[in-house]
């Protein structure tokens, strides 16, 4: 096996890609491009309908790595079931359908620089950890169920879990934040009221007076 994998690596070089080689770089692209467009627009709503776009990407790329059966879990998982929940978070929040000026913290450069250090040390792990590992992309799919899943419930349980436990508390917290927006809105609406029966009576006793 070993040496068919160097047969296949010696034959395809970086000046001579194959179809997938080239869609894979291409579907990457326009990922990154939609990525960007995620984290840079003011408009709450079109930042997660692009996430969808986004992980609907990612998802592509696993197919074109024969993993077939990681790209449908990231199609229900992520596009599925966070995004939704993403979606459910905005509209128990009241988001705004336009532009939101305060979503812009104005601390993009702290932000890029951090979002550009942490894709540095993923690429330097990556490249470390499967620097000679070859994929035939023109062969069968590589793994099975089986052996995904026994390597992240064995392995990555905890991570896991944590993630669960974090969604869960971002679904808590957009339903308290419903409530105190609720409650201050019904506040508000009360104090104007009542203030509207004041000047209305301050009105009618000036009249009876006069």
């Amino acid at each position: 096996m070993i040496l068919a994998a160097e047969a296949v690596a010696a034959s395809h070089g970086f000046l001579s890609p194959t179809g997938v080689e080239i869609a894979f770089v291409l579907v990457g692209l326009f990922t990154f491009g939609a990525a960007l467009v995620t984290v840079t627009t003011r408009q709450l709503v079109h930042a997660a309908l692009w996430l969808v776009v986004t992980l609907g990407g990612l998802a592509v790329e696993y197919l074109l790595l024969t993993a077939e059966f990681i790209a449908w879990v990231q199609v229900l998982i992520y596009v599925g079931s966070v995004v939704v929940l993403l979606l459910f978070g905005l509209m128990l929040t009241r988001a705004p359908i336009g532009r939101s000026p305060d979503a812009d913290s104005g601390n993009r450069w702290a932000a890029l620089t951090v979002a550009v250090a942490a894709a540095a040390a993923l690429v330097w792990v990556v490249v470390d950890a499967f620097r000679t590992t070859w994929i035939d992309l023109d062969g069968p799919a590589a793994g099975s169920t089986e052996v995904t899943g026994a390597s992240l419930f064995q392995n990555w349980v905890l991570p896991f879990e944590a993630l669960s436990v974090l969604l869960l508390a971002a679904l808590v917290g957009a339903i308290v934040l419903s409530r105190k927006a609720k409650a201050n809105a019904e506040a508000v609406a009360d104090a104007a009221a009542e203030a509207g029966t004041d000047a209305s009576r301050a009105t009618a006793a000036g009249k009876e007076g006069a």
